[in-house]
Formats: C-alpha cells, sequence, structure tokens
C-alpha cells in the first residue's frame, strides 16, 4: 500500500516534466552549444540525451547573473554517489553540468543574462494550465540579438 502511495505522489511530478519545455525549443543556440560543447569534451552520451533536456524548474537563487536551471526535479538533499559536474569550456560565461549516473540533472549557466526572459517566459508558460501543447519558442530578442558562440 505504501508503495502505491509513493507512486502517486510521484505521478504529477513525472506528468509535470514530460510537460516542461525542451530547452531546444526555449534556448536553441544553447542546447546546440551543449551539444558540440560535450562532443568536445568526448561526453558523447551526454552530447546524445542533451538534445532533449527540459526546463523543470530554475535554479532560484535570484541572482542577476545566474540562468542556471534544473533539467530534473530537484533533489531533496545532496545528489550523493554517482554525482559528478562537468564544466564546459564554454567561449562566454559558465556552463556547469550536475550529472547523477549518467542524467544530465542541472545547466549552471552563468554570466549570460539574455537567456532570463526566454527562461521566465517558458517557466510561467509551463505553470499555466491550460498552456499549448507545445513548448514555446524563444521570448523576442532573448537569443537573437546575442547568439551563442
Amino acid at each position: 500500500m505504501e508503495q502505491e502511495d509513493q507512486a502517486q505522489e510521484r505521478a504529477p511530478a513525472q506528468d509535470q516534466e514530460r510537460a516542461a519545455p525542451l530547452v531546444r525549443d526555449v534556448l536553441p543556440a544553447l542546447a546546440a552549444e551543449l551539444v558540440r560543447l560535450l562532443e568536445e569534451e568526448g561526453e558523447r552520451e551526454l552530447a546524445i540525451c542533451a538534445n532533449d533536456l527540459r526546463i523543470v524548474a530554475d535554479c532560484g537563487c535570484g541572482d542577476d547573473f545566474c540562468q542556471s536551471f534544473y533539467t530534473e526535479r530537484r533533489p531533496t538533499g545532496p545528489y550523493g554517489p554517482g554525482h559528478r559536474n562537468v564544466p564546459l569550456s564554454a567561449d562566454r560565461g559558465y556552463l556547469i553540468l550536475d550529472v547523477v549516473h549518467g542524467r544530465i540533472m542541472f545547466v549552471e549557466v552563468l554570466d549570460r543574462p539574455e537567456l532570463r526572459p526566454a527562461l521566465t517566459a517558458a517557466l510561467a508558460a509551463a505553470r499555466t494550465p491550460d498552456r499549448a501543447a507545445a513548448s514555446p519558442g524563444p521570448a523576442a530578442g532573448a537569443e537573437g540579438e546575442h547568439p551563442g558562440p
């Protein structure tokens, strides 16, 4: 019975994750950059996964220089065993991935303020119950004026 209760609690969170917008739809230049940098680092399996990442939640720190986001549900504590950081050699700003057992859980993006409007809009749209089935496109000017490297 306890297992059923836990499964029912997880179901809404899993549905929310599946409905979260794809990074490639919201921030296409960032998604392409992640794939390219991961391939350059020899992280082929992560590069394949990076194409299907979703923006599940904002990091929540509130810092102006931070545009980081979760691609999976936030952990209730530390990631623990199987966790590693994957720093990427971005042309500008900082990109560091939190990976747990081969899954990208969090994308730390620093010093890319032009991404904030698109992230904010995508997360707001994801919280709206009657949002369209398709993921939202990039917000006007989000990446067009400041293309990724």
